[in-house]
């Protein structure tokens, strides 16, 4: 008795298909966003622009502390330089007080200031020429000449100490007693009207 030998055999497996890929077509529509992501699209928008707006602000904040900056260290290098200006012509505008006194052309003694003045030279005899003075001696004649030492220090009898025999620039000068020999200013020196004030120096 024969038997079917395919009698409970199994029919053989189909391979498995390949995937398959869909494309899209131009009629395709595309998805709308969803509720929440249009809301987290407009928080990141809307953040993004604070950001921005925050940012600007910074940047002219900076700006005009830098030109604040500026200004006040302009206006403070404005300040000094009129501070020192101001200082340089207060300087220039007030002369330096000198003090004169009457010395022998010679021998250099320091002598009574009248001696110096014209007019009490010339009320006894005697003359200026060329910022000497010159008394006559007595009835022997000849002279005696003195000029003015300014600067120089000594009592009458005394070697005169320092000073210089020019007559200083812009310098206000006068005697000890308080008679005014030059009066100055800027620079420019000026004559009290006698021949004391030339400051020139010279042999006799």
């Amino acid at each position: 008795m024969t038997q079917d030998d395919n009698q409970g055999a199994q029919p053989p497996q189909e391979p498995p298909k390949r995937g398959s890929m869909r494309f899209q077509d131009g009629s395709t529509q595309a998805r709308q966003p969803s509720l929440a992501e249009q809301r987290a699209r407009q928080q990141a928008l809307a953040e993004q622009e604070r950001q921005e707006v925050l940012d600007a602000e910074a940047t002219r904040a900076a700006d005009k502390k830098s030109s604040t900056k500026r200004k006040i260290l302009i206006g403070t290098g404005v300040t000094v330089g009129l501070v020192g200006l101001v200082a340089t012509f207060y300087t220039v505008a007030k002369p330096e007080e000198v003090t004169a006194v009457c010395a022998t052309k010679d021998t250099e003694i320091v002598q009574d200031d009248q001696n110096c003045d014209e007019n009490y030279v010339r009320s006894h005899g005697g003359y200026s020429s060329g910022g000497f003075f010159f008394m006559p001696i007595g009835v022997g004649g000849g002279y005696n000449s003195y000029r003015y030492n300014y600067g120089g220090s000594g009592a009458i009898g005394q070697r005169v100490s320092g000073g210089s025999y020019t007559a200083p620039s812009g310098a206000n000068v006068s005697t000890k007693s308080g008679k005014s020999v030059q009066r100055g200013g800027f620079g420019i020196s000026g004559k009290s009207g006698t021949s004391g004030g030339t400051g020139k120096s010279g042999g006799s």
